[in-house]
């Protein structure tokens, strides 16, 4: 079926507008601040037998964009294997890391969809849930050594069955998190998003007829491989290497090295990048490996970020091939512990692929960013409320200096675009006062173009015991720059009780820090890596930030090596 351009770009927009009303359904009846205000979640439609990206929602998180289509295939393998029957209003619940996820706190579901009685695609999506059990309040436990200690795991099962709730799978569920009372408000709002997908794409067929539809569908996904294509065949043909380094395991306090390897080939109509990253560390104790599926996706949204104009679906991934690298701490198997993969290793998996490519396409990189999702859990019992709460705090960085210009501060994760839950929104739920929040001046990496600044704030509990964990990176070294540029200032965390300051021995993990009414929690995060040489920035430039306040004159002095009085 030939579909005229006309038509095809009002599918390609239907279909995203489908997943943009799951994600704002989702959102917008979420009980959790980590969804409802710092939208660390997903939603998509994706291929009926083979599990591939159809579509996903504008809003959504750049990690999902792999990591779902795998979950989907596992659940897909799951149903062949055990003889499932599906049914209308079906819903499987998993979160397994190693079928095809991230962390156990991501939770995908994924539901079957049926036209005319048959099943047509499959809608799905991702929320972060504040607790899944585990050794920790948050999950984030920097200690863990196996994934029982995470969390509660949970293998594709029926949570809704024929559109009703499994009540005995639900208890099973709720009497192993902590604050379970919280989550039923999520789960509903997770399966909702679904309910809405289903009746906008039911919409979208009625309209425009199934064949129609999925002529487009296989149409669009051709046309984001031919455009990936022509934007690879504009790098040189050859292989180009770069690393990145991981602070530690949380265990084990040595760095974990991530070697890329990439390789270019071919012209517009058949042009490939090849990844090698199997000269990377092993596996390691700690919660820091990486399941294959997190690996990959931080391949494509790392690629994706290099070429942002190129439409996402299945069809985007193709030219790209990946040696899966086995052997490594990218390629994590049961029972290794994953908590830092998906916010963490995956943003470092990231950086080595920026630092190759801007090897052959220098004029199109930039410094790295800040790297860390900043993920901190606080977890306590509130005497003034009567009851417990888990408080997760991610918080932004500086973006690297580019060809374009200086890196914008405070922006969101290399893997997302999630964003930090408003401070009044955590001081209302929580015992705690934000003291500081406000930018890490010094922070941006030197260069032609610095790079953006990191934020610093401090938390002061208010009231009752909590315990602090926290995975976080880019505590031994900044974000590297590019061209010259310098690296980007350092993630620092300091716990203060008692007047003591206590700063934990691998600089950004650490878990079950007690602390007590008026102790203070105080993070910086890091900025970016500055682009080209910092003696070639502007003299008016430099004057501009020293009278703003981001260097002091004897900083810019030392980084710029500015010759212009700056007083």
């Amino acid at each position: 079926m030939t579909i005229d351009p006309i038509t095809l770009g009002v599918l390609q927009n239907g279909l995203q507008q489908v997943c943009n009303e799951m994600d704002l359904a989702f959102v917008r009846s979420a009980f959790s601040p980590v969804i409802a205000e710092a939208l660390d979640r997903s939603d998509g439609i994706y291929h009926r037998s083979t599990g591939a990206l159809i579509a996903q929602g504008e809003l959504g998180l750049p990690v999902f964009v792999g990591t779902m289509q795998f979950t989907v295939q596992a659940v897909i393998e799951h149903i062949a294997r055990h003889k499932v029957t599906l049914h209308e209003g079906d819903v499987f619940i998993v979160n397994d890391p190693y079928l095809g996820g991230t962390h156990l706190m991501d939770v995908k579901f994924v539901q079957p969809f049926f036209h005319e009685g048959a099943l047509w695609c499959w809608l799905a999506n991702t929320g972060h849930w504040p607790d899944t059990g585990g050794m920790v309040p948050g999950g984030f436990s920097a200690n863990a050594t196996e994934v029982e200690q995470e969390g509660l795991r949970l293998p594709p099962v029926k949570l809704y069955k024929r559109g009703q709730i499994d009540q005995e799978i639900l208890s099973i569920i709720l009497s192993n998190i902590r604050i379970a009372d919280q989550r039923i408000g999520d789960i509903k709002a997770q399966a909702a998003a679904l309910t809405t997908g289903d009746k906008r794409l039911s919409a979208l067929l009625a309209r425009y007829g199934a064949a129609t539809v999925e002529a487009g569908i296989i149409e669009l996904e051709a046309r984001a491989a031919q455009q990936m294509r022509a934007c690879i065949a504009a790098i040189p043909d050859g292989s180009y290497e770069g690393e990145a380094f991981v602070d530690s395991d949380g265990v084990v306090n040595e760095p974990l090295r991530i070697a890329m390897k990439i390789t270019k080939r071919g012209g517009t109509d058949d042009a490939t990048l090849s990844f090698d990253m199997t000269g990377s560390s092993p596996p390691c104790k700690g919660p820091m490996n990486s399941v294959i599926a997190t690996t990959k996706s931080s391949i494509y949204l790392a690629v994706k970020h290099v070429f942002p104009d190129v439409a996402i679906n299945a069809g985007t991934f193709m030219p790209l091939q990946i040696t899966e690298p086995e052997g490594t701490f990218l390629y994590a198997r049961y029972p290794r512990p994953v908590s830092g993969c998906a916010a963490e290793v995956s943003q470092r998996i990231a950086e080595a692929v920026f630092a190759a490519l801007g090897k052959a396409i220098p004029d199109q990189l930039f410094g790295a960013p800040a790297g860390t999702s900043g993920n901190l859990g606080v977890g306590g019992f509130d005497p003034q409320k009567n009851r417990a709460y888990v408080m997760y705090v991610i918080s932004g960085g500086g973006y690297g200096g580019s060809p374009a210009g200086d890196g914008i501060s405070n922006g969101c994760s290399t893997i997302g675009i999630s964003k930090t839950t408003p401070i009044e929104i955590m001081e209302q739920l929580y015992p705690v006062l934000f003291e500081e929040y406000s930018l890490h001046e010094g922070s941006g990496g030197a260069g032609e173009h610095r790079g953006g600044f990191g934020v610093n704030y401090r938390i002061r509990l208010r009231r009752g015991e909590a315990t602090v964990s926290m995975v976080m990176d880019h505590g031994r070294a900044g974000p590297p720059g590019v061209q010259g540029g310098g690296a980007g200032g350092v993630n620092t965390v300091e716990i203060i009780r008692n007047g003591q300051t206590y700063v934990p021995a691998h600089l950004s993990k650490d878990q079950d820090i007690r602390i007590t009414a008026d102790d203070v929690i105080s993070v910086s995060t890091p900025g970016g890596g500055g682009f080209g040489p910092p003696s070639a920035r502007d003299a008016d430039a430099v004057k501009h930030d020293v009278a703003l306040g981001y260097y002091t004159a004897e900083e810019s002095r030392r980084l710029f090596e500015a010759s212009v009085p700056l007083a």
